[in-house]
């Protein structure tokens, strides 16, 4: 009746993951039960849960990254304390459970923290920057988020219920097929990606519609600001590339359940195949990440240079061909694997090439500062520890594009710390940037600039402390992924590696040191007009946190930088423009349809790893019921009243127009 399923399958033996999974379980249940003696139950799924509002999805979104990057991080610390003391020693964590660690580690950081937290940005950003009330379609944003979060809840699952994936964070045959890990791992990774991904694909086909179907009155493609750009190209290659993936995964499954030889040693079956398919989906992956991060520094730099963004068409063009050229270099992560000189040749000018227009936004940001007043904000901050060590990993890129040099470092850490010297400027640093940019136009109030900056300033030697011994490590020849190790001359870079660890630990106790801080003090650090940051775009001419409606009238653009030119139009005349003609707003209403689902995928999702088919039966009939009661519904959208929509709008206009006072009576 349980399939696979039994009392076998918690991991008494090993107290590492059986302690952690039950402190897990119960700081869940004091949350929930502190939850409902506060009476917050129907609060939550009323405001949070069922809502279709983009700006609460977008901040659920980033609450996941948040908590998946703790996990990740923890999984990080696991890594690096293991391989500090492993030498000619097996450490303190079993093969095994180390091999469960690398591959959830990678796992999480690209598909629950670092996809989550930029759809989170995108999710409340991109509609107020386009000047719209919602994505084109709110019920789907809100099954995307609950799908997504039902593949990092049976990630997590793993940990106390079977075990995860051995295979790395990407799970290459022969090592992933049945007759090599015959585990329930690999079909937690499977199933939790399959779900996510059909979150994140539905995802991407909402924005592509949102960004080209829905703008404010005059707001034209060359007058969107560039992180709508940005999310636009990312979008689009999620739309051409997860379907590579969902198929490449589904194969992948047929081989492991019903007995097919896609990927297996005999039968006709074809490890090649699944390396190109995997990574014809996985270097636009990288791309999906990069280029909406681009977005946020774009914003960021803009704002605290006090400047129009230098050579925005070209930045507009750099970005469209990062999107086409993203899918001409894939061969380059396989170099060694025998496709011949003539072919590494092609992908290796090819990931050359990809360089310029990356190098075209970083002269761009440079440009957009020189000149400008620019302000040492946190965000900021982050910004130029970004372009500086970015540029360090897109050279260590370069050098892998020349098939030769790639030959020695491949699959040495030297290639660990390329890619977390590109990813993590790169996105996380971005997601950062973009978390203390957005906060205030989400909650209302300001995050504390001091415990940012300290965060900021243990995260970036940090880093470098962590990952250039790899680099050092990765020409010494020493392989990715070692549980132990008999060189001694690899200890001292690993202990430097570790410590560098420990002080990123630092920064993360900061930045929630500084998110509590700002809890408390929220009313010194009020948001008052909805403006804090001197903003250009917008989402900054709209109250914090936004209406529902996010504009009592939709703004009618007039220039490249709409909010901007209002602004100072506004400070020239002391006046304000006129009220708008208030009308009803019919808004969409909130559907229980993405947590329902999200609900019947979990089960379905564990029955399916377990195979445990009867309830596999049982939560498809469920999720089918949802959606037809979904399609059936005969009320979708309920109106705003005008007289709410100008009591609304009223009070930030009061604001505003006190603080045009304020500045009026500074500058005499």
């Amino acid at each position: 009746m349980l399939g696979r399923l039994s009392w076998a399958a918690i991991p008494f033996d090993e107290p590492i993951p059986l302690f952690t999974g039950a402190a897990v379980i119960v700081i869940l249940l004091g949350v929930l039960v502190y939850i409902a003696i506060k009476g917050w139950i129907p609060y939550l799924w009323r405001e949070w849960i069922t809502s279709v509002d983009h700006k609460r999805i977008g901040v659920m979104y980033v609450f996941l990254a948040m908590v998946m990057l703790l996990r990740g991080f923890i999984d990080a610390i696991m890594m690096r304390a293991q391989q500090a003391f492993a030498l000619n020693s097996g450490g303190y964590l079993p093969s095994d459970h180390f091999n469960q660690i690398f591959s959830a580690h990678g796992t999480l950081m690209i598909f629950f923290v670092a996809m989550p937290f930029l759809i989170g940005l995108m999710n409340l950003v991109v509609p107020l920057q386009l000047g719209v009330r919602d994505v084109a379609f709110p019920t789907l944003n809100n099954v995307s988020f609950w799908l997504t979060a039902t593949g990092a809840l049976l990630v997590n699952v793993s940990l106390v219920v079977g075990e995860f994936s051995k295979t790395g964070w990407l799970p290459f045959p022969p090592l992933s097929e049945a007759t090599y890990s015959p585990g329930v791992g690999v079909d937690y990774y499977l199933w939790s990606l399959q779900i996510s991904g059909v979150g994140t694909l539905l995802t991407g086909v909402n924005f592509v519609t949102t960004i080209l179907k829905l703008h404010a009155p005059g707001m034209t493609y060359l007058r969107m600001p560039m992180f709508c750009w940005t999310a636009l190209a990312a979008n689009l290659l999620i739309v051409a590339a997860f379907p590579v993936l969902t198929a490449t995964l589904a194969m992948l499954l047929l081989d492991r359940y019903l007995g097919f030889h896609f990927f297996t040693n005999e039968a006709g079956g074809n490890q090649m195949m699944f390396m190109n398919l995997i990574w014809i989906w996985g270097h636009p992956e990288v791309y999906i990440l990069i280029l909406p991060s681009f977005g946020v520094y774009s914003e960021v730099v803009s704002t605290f240079s006090g400047k129009p963004l230098f050579g925005y068409r070209s930045m507009v063009a750099a970005t469209l061909v990062i999107c086409v050229l993203s899918f001409m270099v894939w061969l380059h992560h396989f170099f060694t694997m025998g496709a011949g000189a003539s072919v590494n040749t092609v992908f290796g000018v090819a990931s050359a090439i990809i360089a310029v227009p990356t190098g075209v936004k970083i002269y761009n940001w440079l440009f957009t500062m020189y000149g400008g007043r620019i302000q040492f904000s946190t965000p900021m901050m982050w910004s130029l520890g970004f372009m500086v060590t970015f540029v360090i990993g897109g050279l260590t890129g370069v050098l892998h594009a020349v098939p030769p040099a790639d030959f020695i470092t491949h699959n040495t850490v030297f290639l660990v710390a390329h890619f977390h010297n590109v990813i993590i400027p790169g996105v996380l640093f971005a997601a950062f940037a973009g978390y203390e940019f957005w906060f205030p136009k989400a909650f209302g109030f300001r995050l504390d600039q001091r415990f940012g900056k300290v965060a900021f300033w243990c995260w970036l030697p940090g880093f470098y402390l962590a990952f250039m011994p790899l680099y050092v490590l990765g020409l010494m020849g020493m392989p990715r992924r070692l549980q132990h190790y008999d060189v001694p001359e690899w200890r001292p870079w690993l202990i430097v590696a570790a410590i560098g660890v420990l002080l990123i630990l630092a920064g993360i106790c900061f930045q929630i040191a500084q998110l509590i801080v700002s809890i408390r003090g929220r009313e010194s650090l009020r948001d008052e007009v909805g403006d804090p940051w001197n903003g250009r775009s917008l989402e900054w001419s709209t109250a914090s946190p936004p209406p529902a409606f996010n504009f009592a009238a939709l703004p009618r653009v007039e220039g490249d930088e709409p909010y901007w030119e209002i602004k100072q139009r506004a400070r020239e005349q002391q006046v304000l423009r006129p009220e708008p003609a208030y009308t009803d707003i019919e808004m969409p209403l909130n559907s229980p349809t993405g947590f329902v689902s999200a609900f019947f995928a979990s089960f379905m999702g564990f029955a399916l790893i377990w195979h445990i088919w009867w309830l596999v039966g049982v939560t498809f009939v469920g999720a089918y019921a949802t959606f037809v009661v979904f399609a059936w519904r005969d009320r979708a959208e309920y109106h705003i009243p005008a007289e709410e929509v100008a009591r609304i709008d009223r009070e930030n206009r009061a604001a505003r127009r006190a603080a045009l006072a304020r500045l009026a009576e500074a500058a005499q």
